[in-house]
């Protein structure tokens, strides 16, 4: 029997909502998931490894990428190109293994356009005031920047009717809860259970068609 294939899943969310800190705990807890690594033209920060947090590459060989269809999606941001590579997805997804894309707005819509059964989670934060707190927080950018961080956050978030599920990152460890529930149900479809446990709903139920 063929391995059954997995889910493509598009998480989306403003900067300081908490979505990275709450995918790393998500992969503790979950087995066949992983995170898509992004190709990017900007510069590695300070701890950040090529192939583990990006692949980082420069504007020329992105290009080159981008006209030969190899991204899913991509988009200039700040200055810098982002791309999810559509062959190392499809390649994890015939494994069997779920795939999360941790993207913007955008790159969601033109992923949807390309693969509609994508499940889709957009995460917020509790308020304007706890978003600005949580950048505020970080130390690492100015007044102005963080304002112009708090508007595209704003325009960002108006997106979030687009998407399948919705959680709110208010308590960490219950939208954690929440998320895990989302990709637990997700497994339980009833399609899926069919290719997982087909050998357990042969025995149980010889004749059903």
């Amino acid at each position: 029997m063929a391995q059954p294939r997995g889910r493509l899943y598009i998480l989306s969310a403003p900067s300081g909502a908490g979505k990275t800190s709450l995918v790393a705990a998500l992969l503790q807890q979950l087995s066949q998931l992983e995170v898509s690594v992004s190709h990017t033209t900007r510069a590695p920060r300070p701890g950040e490894q090529d192939g583990v947090n990006y692949h980082f590459t420069n504007r020329d060989a992105f290009q080159k990428l981008v006209d030969q269809g190899a991204f899913f999606e991509w988009a200039e941001v700040f200055g810098n190109c982002y791309g999810t590579s559509r062959l190392t997805v499809e390649a994890r997804l015939a494994a069997g293994v779920d795939v999360i894309l941790e993207i913007d707005w955008q790159g969601a819509q033109q992923v949807r356009k390309q693969m509609p059964e994508a499940i889709s989670v957009f995460i917020l934060p509790p308020s304007q005031e706890a978003l600005r707190q949580r950048l505020t927080a970080r130390g690492q950018d100015s007044v102005e920047i963080i304002e112009g961080r708090m508007q595209q956050a704003i325009s960002e978030m108006s997106h979030y009717p687009e998407y399948d599920y919705l959680v709110i990152n208010d308590d960490f460890a219950q939208a954690l809860t929440e998320l895990q529930a989302i990709f637990t149900a997700n497994r339980l479809r009833l399609d899926r259970q069919m290719q997982h446990q087909a050998a357990l709903l042969a025995n149980l139920v010889p004749n059903a068609s």
